[in-house]
């Protein structure tokens, strides 16, 4: 899996947002499936226009997140999330500047306000459970 700052080079590679797009599409299909019977009102990550659900294991001190979407889209930017958060110590998940990384791909301007409030409720719910 990639870095947060290799996924910002990556996308810094692209000249227009439907290329951004595809790839951002492109990340979501490298999520690994989520277990149909994980997908439960617990974990269902409310604030989203599109269905999403998330789960995480602590070892270690380190969190483990696996997440799902219904949409291609949303998918891409879990794996975003989960190049940021994943396998991470809280401190370290505190320390994480998502709004610097959403801002240099360029989210905050492409994104419509549904799916950007979507994904900042996914950030909460990785901080508050890894608060």
């Amino acid at each position: 899996m990639k870095t947060l700052d290799e996924l910002v080079d990556d996308f810094a590679l692209f000249d227009d947002w439907e290329e951004r797009y595809r790839y951002l599409i492109d990340l979501g299909k490298t999520l690994p499936p989520m277990d149909e019977n994980l997908k439960t009102d617990e974990t269902f990550v409310r604030g989203c226009t599109s269905r999403v659900w998330m789960t995480a294991e602590e070892q270690g001190g380190q969190y483990h997140f696996t997440a799902d979407s219904d949409a291609h889209i949303v998918r891409g930017l879990i794996a975003i999330l989960l190049a940021a958060y994943q396998d991470k110590t809280a401190q370290e998940i505190g320390a994480v500047d998502i709004d610097a990384a959403f801002t240099k791909i360029g989210l905050d301007q492409h994104l419509s306000p549904n799916r950007r409030n979507g994904f900042f409720a996914m950030v909460e719910r990785i901080k508050k459970i890894a608060a």
